[in-house]
């Protein structure tokens, strides 16, 4: 994120660089959630704030796990635990390889009290499939198959992946709205 911002004259600071902690998010949507972060952040240090929220979204399980994919099992749950439930959901399904999208929804406010954030979206389609693959990721990962690589996301280079991501398009999209607010290229 910092290489992508430089251009821009902006330095990106970690939140564990001033202690903030976390926030419930109890939002309805991934917009609500990564504006409630972002608030957060920036009312705790100060500064301006870019916050996102992610998950997946299984079209055979109405939009689960959605805005609760990284609490998918219960509030304690592990990644693995997650996609553990969301296996054995898909497999009673009988639907081989249902269809799936990572959305991803990113949210930047100049201060706390910021009433027109700069927002941005992006979705990432693939399907499901239910014996995991590959050691590259976190959370659904090694079950998220992704077409255009004819592998999971998981098996896909870091590099790659941050840039074909459902985080990788969001954080593009901030940049060009951002860098038409600041006048820059």
């Amino acid at each position: 994120m910092q290489g992508l911002l430089e251009p821009l004259g902006m330095e990106i600071l970690a939140q564990s660089d001033f202690d903030v902690p976390p926030v419930a998010e109890t939002g309805h949507s991934f917009v609500e959630n990564a504006i409630i972060k972002a608030r957060h952040a920036a009312k705790v240090t100060g500064l301006a704030a870019i916050a996102d929220d992610s998950g997946l979204l299984v079209d055979i399980l109405d939009g689960a796990p959605g805005i609760y994919s990284a609490r998918f099992a219960g509030i304690n749950a592990t990644d693995e635990d997650n996609l553990e439930l969301l296996i054995r959901q898909v497999d009673a399904t009988g639907i081989p390889q249902p269809a799936a999208f990572f959305h991803c929804a990113m949210a930047y406010l100049r201060n706390a009290e910021d009433a027109v954030p700069v927002l941005s979206q992006a979705s990432w389609r693939g399907h499901i499939v239910t014996r995991p693959r590959g050691s590259n990721g976190f959370g659904y990962d090694p079950i998220f198959f992704v077409p255009t690589h004819q592998c999971t996301s998981a098996e896909l280079p870091p590099a790659v992946k941050n840039r074909i991501s459902h985080r990788g398009q969001a954080m593009e999209k901030l940049l060009s709205e951002l860098s038409g607010e600041l006048g820059k290229p």
